[in-house]
């Protein structure tokens, strides 16, 4: 096809089909730009780490206020593309004060992000340093980036708090959504393929490893067949649960207890009581209490469609 010809069957497509950049309409924020917010902000969290040569104490506040003033600068800018889009009054003038309150939080926030890395350095013998994990280990990028996204998802802020954590999605194959809540010394071992919902609660001191899928059962629809929004889809985890490879927990209604442990490769979509071990034992499911020998057997092997056990 002739190149002329190429064009013009492009611009026939974007007429037809839509999927450009809001063309005559309110620019939508750019990637590049999020992904540099996400980095400046890692390096704002941990100075001193990423930076190409050595810091020097009596230059730390030096970089402190270059690494403020350009992720307000740029935050600003991209809060102000976000709120166009979503035609809200007085766009530049909401922009600046959500950008001040996102940065007002950050120093609470850093605190909670560091008993990530005491969790991940106490919950992985492997793990010679702190500053090994910091700068080698994905569950650091991703629950940090999480974390910073949460605050923009609970101010309301469309379409980047999605895009923030899509940054330490392609970097780290760990997908959280960033409405998901976690909570303090959260520690994701190995991280490959982990999936957290929008809706789920993740308590203090989980451990997850690869594969982990905290999800959703099924969809409410509305009369016309599309999804409902804002509905509770996804499980809640207690304090001091552990789960393991390829578990996959589903549902809004699904409760993990307390110092609970979850075996690889289990499906889950009931909840099960504090203090409970979930396992497969040949091809039965098995849940008992981790302080009991008598086991709690589901009536089926390994069925296709979900699960129905007897507690």
């Amino acid at each position: 096809m002739h190149l002329a010809s190429l064009k013009q069957a492009f611009l026939d497509s974007y007429r037809s089909h839509g999927g450009i950049n809001h063309l005559d309409g309110a620019n939508l924020p750019s990637q590049e730009s999020v992904n540099q917010l996400a980095r400046d902000c890692m390096h704002l969290l941990f100075p001193g780490y990423f930076e190409e040569s050595g810091l020097a104490a009596d230059q730390l506040p030096a970089l402190v206020d270059r690494l403020l003033e350009a992720i307000d600068r740029r935050l600003a800018v991209e809060l102000e593309k976000c709120l166009r889009f979503a035609q809200a009054d007085d766009p530049a003038v909401r922009a600046r004060a959500l950008a001040t309150e996102f940065l007002a939080q950050l120093p609470a926030l850093r605190a909670i992000i560091k008993t990530d890395v005491d969790a991940a350095y106490a919950g992985d013998p492997a793990a010679r340093s702190v500053e090994e994990i910091i700068l080698a280990y994905p569950c650091v990028l991703v629950i940090s980036i999480q974390r910073l996204a949460h605050v923009l998802y609970r101010l309301k802020v469309p379409l980047l708090p999605r895009m923030l954590t899509e940054y330490a999605h392609e970097r780290t194959g760990c997908d959280i959504h960033p409405g998901a809540q976690l909570g303090s010394h959260f520690f994701i071992d190995h991280g490959t393929g982990v999936v957290i919902g929008e809706t789920a609660t993740v308590g203090a001191h989980v451990k997850l490893y690869q594969g982990v899928t905290l999800g959703a059962k099924s969809f409410e629809v509305d009369n016309d067949g599309r999804p409902i929004k804002g509905v509770k889809r996804h499980p809640n985890i207690g304090d001091h649960v552990t789960i393991y490879a390829h578990a996959t927990i589903l549902g809004g209604d699904t409760h993990v207890g307390a110092h609970s442990i979850i075996g690889s490769n289990v499906w889950l979509m009931k909840s099960i009581p504090d203090d409970s071990v979930a396992y497969f034992k040949g091809d039965n499911l098995v849940i008992r209490s981790r302080h009991k020998k008598e086991t709690l057997v589901e009536r089926d092997s390994r069925p296709a469609h979900g699960h129905d056990w007897e507690i």
